[in-house]
C-alpha cells in the first residue's frame, strides 16, 4: 500500500480533500474547484505535506454519477494510485471506524482511512474509450426509450379521456421525435461497432447464447469489458447478482436475495434474456426445470440463470470461442 492516502469527497463544483500520513498519524485537509486544475493544485499540495511522490499518494474518492470522473483520470494522469470506493461500503467502513457524522470533510477524512486500512482495494484503470463510447450511448438510447414508454402512456390515457386535440398533437409530435432520436441512436450504435471490428466480433459472439439477443449482449460487452475481473464471479458480483443469505440463530430465517448493486438496467436486460432461455437454451433450460423440481421459487431460478449468462459471457469472451452448449454443466 502507498505511503499515504488522499481521500476526496467529490460534489459538483468542489473537491473536499483530506491527506492522511500514517507514519505521523497527521491530518491536513483543503478544498478545490472540481475540474482538472483543481485536482492538479491537490495534488502538487498533497505531495508537498507528505514529501511523497504522486506514485505514493493513493486517492480514493466515491463513485458520484459523473462528477467524480474528471477527477479520477486527472489524479491517473497526475502518476497516482486511483480507488473509486463502493458509496455504500465506504460509508459503512465509517460506521465501523465511528465516524457517525457526515460532512463534506468528515467523509473525505473516512474515505482516506478506508483507502489506509481497508483490504483488498482495486487500482481503478479506465475502460478503454471505444467501450466508454459503447457505454454513454446505451445510457442514451435508454433513457430515451424510458421517455418513449412514459409519452406512449401518457397517449393512451389521452385517448381514452376527454384530452383536448392540442394535446394529442404535442403528444404525437413528441413521440414522432423521441423515435427518431431512437432511431438515430440505433444507427450511431451499429456504426460505433463497424469502427471497432474486434468489439463488433465480442458483440455477435455473444449473441450465439440462446437468449441473449443484441441489447443485452451490447451492456454485458459493456461489464466484461469496462473492468477487468478476475473470475466470472467477481463480474456477477459486480452486477448484482451475488445471493446474500438472511439467517441468524434460530428465529431469523428470511429467503436468500440477491444484492442487487450495480448497473439496474443490465439486470433488467439479464433477466428478460433468462427468461427466454429458460424455455429455449437446452443446458440453461435444464438447470430451471432441475431447480423448480427441487422447489425452488421461480424467480429463484430465473435469477440462477443470470448468474449463469454471465459466467458462460465472461468465459466465452476470455478463451475468444462461440457458445458451447456442451461445455455447460446440467443436472444429472
Amino acid at each position: 500500500m502507498s505511503k499515504v492516502t488522499l481521500g476526496i469527497d467529490v460534489s459538483k463544483l468542489k473537491l473536499d480533500a483530506a491527506l492522511w500520513i500514517p507514519a505521523s498519524r497527521k491530518w491536513y485537509s483543503s478544498k478545490a474547484p472540481n475540474d482538472a486544475a483543481g485536482v492538479q493544485k491537490l495534488l502538487e499540495w498533497a505531495c508537498t505535506k507528505a514529501a511523497v511522490a504522486p506514485a505514493d499518494c493513493t486517492v480514493v474518492l466515491e463513485a458520484t454519477g459523473v462528477y467524480h470522473e474528471v477527477a479520477a483520470q486527472s489524479f491517473r494522469d497526475g502518476g497516482c494510485p486511483v480507488v473509486i470506493a463502493n458509496p455504500r461500503r465506504a460509508r459503512d467502513f465509517a460506521k465501523g471506524m465511528g465516524i457517525l457524522g457526515k460532512s463534506d470533510t468528515l467523509d473525505a477524512r473516512a474515505l482516506a482511512r478506508y483507502g489506509a486500512e481497508a483490504e483488498k482495494l482495486v487500482i481503478w484503470e479506465p475502460a478503454p474509450e471505444p467501450v466508454r463510447i459503447l457505454r454513454a450511448l446505451l445510457i442514451r438510447i435508454d433513457a430515451v426509450e424510458q421517455d418513449l414508454r412514459r409519452e406512449e402512456n401518457r397517449l393512451e390515457k389521452a385517448q381514452n379521456g376527454q384530452t383536448p386535440q392540442l394535446v394529442h398533437d404535442s403528444l404525437q409530435r413528441s413521440l414522432d421525435n423521441l423515435r427518431a432520436e431512437r432511431d438515430c441512436l440505433r444507427r450511431d450504435i451499429d456504426d460505433h461497432f463497424g469502427r471497432h471490428p474486434q468489439l463488433k466480433e465480442e458483440f455477435q459472439r455473444l449473441q450465439t447464447i440462446p437468449g441473449v439477443g443484441p441489447a443485452t449482449a451490447a451492456r454485458l460487452l459493456c461489464l466484461l469489458r469496462r473492468i477487468h475481473f478476475d473470475s466470472a464471479r467477481k463480474a456477477a458480483a459486480f452486477a448484482g447478482l451475488n445471493v446474500l443469505p438472511f439467517e441468524s440463530g434460530t428465529s431469523v430465517h428470511k429467503p436468500p436475495r440477491l444484492s442487487k448493486h450495480g448497473d439496474p438496467m443490465l439486470r433488467a436486460k439479464l433477466y428478460m434474456a433468462a427468461i427466454v432461455a429458460a424455455q429455449h437454451n437446452p443446458p440453461l433450460r435444464a438447470i430451471y426445470l432441475d431447480m423448480t423440481r427441487r422447489g425452488k421459487s421461480k424467480m429463484s431460478a430465473l435469477g440462477a440463470l443470470m448468474r449463469r449468462l454471465v459466467h458462460i459471457a465472461y468465459g466465452m469472451l476470455k478463451h475468444q470461442a462461440d457458445f458451447d452448449p456442451g461445455k455447460i454443466p446440467t443436472p444429472a
